[in-house]
Order: structure tokens, then C-alpha cells, then sequence
């Protein structure tokens, strides 16, 4: 590993963050849904969701689909924050509790790593919808994320 490499204990702050804008911005999902990165630091990422009539369901709230999918995302991104740079993550499986109807002005999926191991790692995301200043939980995941080798293209 090159010293111009940073490994995940030594990566800087900005370091960290344009590693996952980069794959971000090739998430066609994610730009799909409205959805942008919000704080990202070593085992954790926030993705916002603004609301917009083309992630609601048949009642107006937002769809549980865009729900999951942020979250998700948020979780595998926080999971990758610890990897070292040639390695990137895929969900290995998540189990979603929702928790109230999602509704509000946006929705913020906060990813964190409870566990990091070589090749699984275990992350808990809250989901949280946001209206007028005021933060209600209305979703929590744990999921399971692999470490696998980043395929040169």
C-alpha cells in the first residue's frame, strides 16, 4: 500500500468523505430517489431524503421501498468507512422495523458500524422523518454487510 493510500486509520476526514461521494454519485438509486449525503466519519453516514410525490405511496407518506433503500445505503456506506482502500461492501442480508408512518418534510437514515470484522460487519441504522425542526424515529435496520475485493473497470 502506498503511503499517498490512506488506510482507514489514518484516512483524513476529507479523505473518508470523497471516497463515498465517489461511489455515491455512481448510486443510480440514490439520485433516483432525490436522496444526497449528508455527515460521514469513520463507522457512521447520514443520506437524506427530501420529500417529493415520486417516493410516496398510496397515502402520500413516503414509501417504505425509499424508506429501506436510503437506509441501506447509509448502512453499507458507514460499513465501508473502515474498509481499506481496493475493498468496497454488499448487503449480505437487513431486517427493517417500521416503526410509525413516514412522514415530514425529509427523511435521515443514520448508518452506524456496531461491529467490523475482516470480512462481515454488523450496522444499525435509524431512521428518523423531519418536520418543522422536530426528529421522529420511524424506522430501525440491522444489516449485514460483506467486505469483497473492488472490481477494477
Amino acid at each position: 500500500m502506498s503511503a499517498a493510500t490512506p488506510t482507514p486509520e489514518n484516512a483524513t476526514p476529507q479523505a473518508l468523505r470523497v471516497r463515498i461521494e465517489r461511489d455515491f454519485a455512481r448510486s443510480g438509486l440514490m439520485l433516483h430517489l432525490g436522496a444526497h449525503l449528508g455527515d460521514v466519519a469513520p463507522g457512521r453516514v447520514h443520506i437524506h431524503l427530501p420529500f417529493s410525490a415520486s417516493v410516496t405511496q398510496h397515502l402520500g407518506l413516503f414509501h417504505a421501498g425509499a424508506t429501506s433503500a436510503i437506509a441501506d445505503a447509509a448502512g453499507g456506506w458507514s460499513a465501508l468507512t473502515l474498509q481499506p482502500p481496493g475493498h468496497t461492501v454488499l448487503t449480505v442480508e437487513f431486517k427493517i422495523n417500521l416503526l410509525a408512518p413516514a412522514q415530514g418534510e425529509s427523511l435521515e437514515a443514520v448508518g452506524r458500524v456496531v461491529r467490523s470484522g475482516r470480512t462481515l460487519t454488523v450496522c444499525q441504522v435509524d431512521v428518523f422523518a423531519l418536520q418543522a425542526g422536530e426528529k421522529a424515529a420511524i424506522a430501525l435496520m440491522q444489516q449485514t454487510i460483506i467486505a469483497v475485493p473492488e472490481r477494477q473497470s
